[in-house]
């Protein structure tokens, strides 16, 4: 096994929603390269087990809770990695929450506010969080897990819907404000992906009418391929059949 980088030439990235899914994935793609991760979620014992496989790969991670929904742990999240790494290269939105199959009349407040904290709210502290750092550091990069949602109706899912849709206006925006400061803001648009997501629904579909989280992974991980003189602003998945 060839020798890690040195911290001073590891890229730090912090990865949210990283114990399963599409976040796992993202992990399990990025640990050969020259990074370290920081991983973020709820499920302490399946992030642990996410940066044994990363550090198995020759990878460098370590985690640290954390419930989006309650500003104090960001906060709390941001203050670690600084204080530990005193940049954060790369921010990667991944986590996220989808509660289907109700008309928005039927559904309850409570479910409203969940996604809305999680899927657009938390983004935006987070984004507070650690853009000041990358500002002071020259540069960075932002990288949003979207939906294709976020672009088309999506009935039975309304409130879902909207909160892809507030989360790509506020990075198109975030992205003009941020170039200045060579801060690159991007979004990744999937279409149904085999998760638990979404109550498992996309699972059910055949292996060409739904992504694969390895799919969105290859994405990310071509997105930090690229030079400092570009930037892909907006990527849009779709399964190869459409169902």
């Amino acid at each position: 096994m060839s020798a890690q980088p040195s911290a001073s030439t590891q890229r730090i990235i912090v990865l949210t929603g990283a114990s399963r899914g599409i976040g796992a994935a993202i992990a399990h793609r990025l640990a050969c390269a020259p990074h370290h991760l920081v991983l973020t979620g709820r499920d302490t014992d399946k992030l642990r087990d996410v940066a044994r496989q990363v550090q198995s790969q020759g990878g460098s991670a370590d985690v640290f809770p954390c419930d989006l929904t309650r500003p104090e742990q960001i906060q709390s999240l941001a203050a670690e990695v600084l204080g530990r790494h005193s940049r954060c290269d790369v921010l990667i939105n991944n986590a996220g929450l989808g509660l289907f199959s109700k008309p928005l009349h039927m559904l309850p407040l409570e479910d409203w506010e969940q996604m809305m904290a999680l899927n657009l709210r938390a983004p935006y502290l987070l984004l507070r969080a650690f853009t000041p750092a990358m500002i002071s550091a020259g540069g960075g990069h932002i990288i949003n897990i979207s939906s294709l949602a976020g672009k088309n109706p999506l009935p039975g899912a309304a409130a879902y819907a909207a909160s892809k849709w507030g989360l790509n206006g506020l990075m198109y925006s975030v992205a003009e404000e941020l170039r200045p400061h060579r801060i690159r803001v991007s979004l990744i648009c999937p279409g149904s992906t085999h998760t638990e997501f979404g109550s498992g629904l996309s699972s059910q579909k055949s292996s060409l009418g739904a992504l694969s989280p390895q799919d969105i992974a290859h994405v990310v991980a071509m997105l930090l391929t690229q030079s400092d003189a570009s930037f892909v602003s907006e990527i849009l998945i779709r399964p190869t059949l459409k169902s």
